[in-house]
């Protein structure tokens, strides 16, 4: 009895310390798995907040990549880094911060506000998100060579912070690129601070300002205030005969409707952004004017905005009130933007 007592006390002992032992290995071996299944780099992103005016639309952000300071950062790196191309080049060669992210040789659309587009390039030739357009950079401008940036340590190390990844592609790239050009915001003007009463424009741009916003420019019609873009395409009558490159959005959607037709840029930083038009034939804001003034020419797709009656004879401004208009144009500077060390 006693020793039959004795046995079970040394079993049911057994018992529990092997009990521990078995919950110890597994809780190791969860530890274990769990540790396989985490990068190596810290993923704690910094969420990045895009801060705007309540007379600027909502930004429709893409759930598969949300802003992050390091995903801005490693963007930011890509675009003027050379290994994207290869020739030498990088995104900055042809969008300068200077000129407002574009070129006087390349006349490459600004990258500005690009956060709020839909449709990207002078035709319209990418629809859809900024990963869209970067993609397309990525795979068929630049013909990127992959391997070389997985060829990179750091550029492995980044990518596995941002993106949780051990092989970089075309479409990390994109989304990294992507990240960078949403955060290329240029609302602090001095027109924006106008608007938001924390200065006062001069007579000549708040005259410049009314021939804008009225019938007498026809200017909002296209460049609506806000991101004085509406993301669509128009005939603004610079030519009548459309050959080659003029012919415009008909070369994407081969719509005779679309002969002529071109993308709305955006005016915030115009006077930094010559030449102007898609093929940069006017250098100056003075000559761009004039065209409106007295060089619409027509044609059967020309925006029925020009067309109208009243814009037969072009807008007639007076010597005055196209200086006044340029006066206004110039009020959309914002030289913030271009100073801005993060850009």
């Amino acid at each position: 009895m006693i020793k039959m007592f004795c046995i079970m006390r040394v079993s049911k002992g057994g018992i529990f310390i092997l009990l521990l032992l078995y919950i110890s290995i597994i809780i190791l071996g969860c530890k274990q798995n769990k540790n396989l299944d985490l990068p190596a780099i810290n993923t704690g992103l910094t969420p990045y907040e895009i801060k705007y005016p309540n007379y600027i639309p909502i930004i429709n952000m893409p759930s598969d990549n949300p802003l992050s300071f390091e995903g801005v950062a490693l963007g930011r790196k890509l675009y003027y880094d050379p290994i994207l191309s290869n020739n030498g080049k990088s995104c900055s060669s042809c969008h300068e911060k200077a000129t407002a992210f574009t070129t006087f040789a390349a006349n490459a659309i600004p990258h500005i506000n690009e956060a709020w587009n839909n449709v990207f390039l002078w035709r319209g030739g990418i629809e859809g998100t900024l990963e869209d357009a970067m993609y397309f950079e990525v795979n068929e401008f630049f013909a990127t060579d992959i391997s070389k940036l997985n060829s990179d340590a750091e550029y492995k190390m980044l990518f596995k912070n941002v993106y949780n990844i051990e092989e970089i592609s075309q479409t990390d790239i994109a989304k990294a690129l992507a990240q960078y050009l949403r955060s290329l915001v240029s609302l602090n003007s001095t027109f924006d601070q106008y608007l938001q009463k924390k200065t006062m424009l001069t007579a000549s741009e708040l005259n410049g300002l009314y021939i804008f916003n009225s019938e007498k420019g026809e200017c909002f019609h296209c460049h609506s205030l806000g991101l004085f873009q509406d993301n669509s395409f128009h005939n603004i009558g610079i030519d009548s005969i459309f050959e080659g490159v003029n012919m415009g959005r008909f070369m994407v959607t081969a719509d005779l409707a679309d002969m002529g037709k071109f993308k709305t840029p955006t005016l915030r930083n115009v006077a930094l952004t010559a030449p102007y038009m898609h093929d940069g034939r006017f250098q100056t804001l003075e000559q761009v004017v004039e065209q409106y003034n007295s060089g619409v020419k027509k044609s059967s797709t020309l925006d029925p905005i020009m067309a109208k009656p009243s814009f037969e004879h072009g807008l007639q401004l007076t010597p005055q009130e196209k200086i006044d208009l340029i006066s206004f144009l110039h009020s959309l500077t914002d030289t913030s933007f271009i100073n801005n060390a993060n850009h």
